[in-house]
């Protein structure tokens, strides 16, 4: 959410505490029970459970601490590329040393304004490859003959076929760890939710360049396809990140089924969970520990003051009876 890497500058890190204290506060203020009439609020349905299912792997999360309890299983909808249709790999094919585009801003974007379809679709005509974007929607004027719009496509099988050069993509989960297990480079568009943060993972590893949806023009979006397409660097990345995801002792889908099928077997799985979730929150962060050190630290302040104060005094009142002798 922050869009932040695991490299920070000063400011990024200050950034990054006001995100993290933030939603501390908000997942523990926001009552889903009230609103939606359940039986326990989302905070208290966090704090309860005993396993952690993670859609991603380390090759697209940064290195941190995590609980026993959290398992990672990113990737675990891919698998290899099945033939194309017909008509699909016709077209496919027709691309020769060029190769192909796979542009898709997910399932939710229909209503995409002419202005920035015209000005996609000016890019996409400048380009050497095919392109197949997954568009609903009117045709945009400038629509190249490079350039086919379907409702649908095979977003996995087109990712993983050999002519594919680059995704143009919104940064969803599924189609990040699809365009990750296939190895292939990015250009991210990011629209809302946790988008922005899958691109900029993806860019601060080196495999992805992000556009602003609103703002970029067709020279935007031409540099950027240029730039993943023929810069070797990026290809690389993906490759280095596709090897990483395959190269795993136990398939997601496999890691998934396990740590299911081991919560079922032991009713639960409460040693591996933190004993932190039944604290509150001023015992998390150990707030009651520094009240109770602050104050024995200034009791002793204290103490040791009113002492000097008193031999001070004292001292004071034996100089003076000596003087008056």
């Amino acid at each position: 959410i922050s869009e932040l890497s695991d490299q920070m500058t000063f400011m990024e890190r200050v950034k990054n505490m006001i995100y993290v204290l933030y939603f501390d506060f908000w997942f523990q203020a926001y009552d889903v029970k009230k609103r939606d009439h359940l039986p326990t609020s989302f905070y208290e349905t966090m704090k309860k459970a005993d396993m952690w299912l993670i859609r991603t792997y380390w090759d697209f999360e940064f290195p941190r601490p995590l609980l026993p309890n959290f398992n990672f299983v990113g990737g675990h909808h891919c698998k290899p590329a099945k033939p194309l249709p017909k008509d699909m790999e016709d077209f496919v094919q027709s691309s020769g040393e060029n190769g192909v585009v796979v542009f898709s801003l997910g399932s939710i974007v229909s209503n995409m304004t002419e202005e920035r379809a015209n000005v996609i679709a000016s890019a996409l005509a400048q380009i050497p490859q095919k392109v197949l974007w997954r568009f609903d929607g009117k045709k945009p004027d400038t629509l190249g003959p490079n350039t086919q719009l379907y409702e649908w496509l095979p977003q996995n099988d087109l990712l993983g076929h050999p002519k594919t050069k680059a995704f143009i993509t919104h940064g969803g989960a599924n189609g990040i760890y699809e365009a990750i297990y296939h190895g292939v480079p990015m250009v991210g568009i990011p629209l809302f939710a946790d988008q922005p943060q899958n691109i900029a993972q993806m860019k601060a590893k080196g495999a992805a360049v992000r556009l602003d949806f609103k703002t970029m023009s067709s020279t935007d979006l031409l540099n950027a396809l240029k730039t993943v397409i023929n810069d070797p660097i990026y290809k690389e990345n993906a490759m280095k990140l596709s090897r990483i995801h395959h190269d795993q002792p136990m398939k997601p889908l496999d890691r998934a089924v396990f740590w299911i099928e081991f919560v079922l077997r032991h009713k639960g799985a409460k040693h591996l969970r933190v004993a932190a979730h039944d604290l509150t929150w001023f015992q998390y962060h150990s707030l009651d520990v520094i009240g109770f050190l602050l104050a024995c630290v200034a009791t002793v302040i204290f103490i040791i003051t009113k002492c000097c104060l008193f031999f001070c005094r004292m001292f004071a009142t034996a100089g003076k009876k000596k003087k008056r002798e």
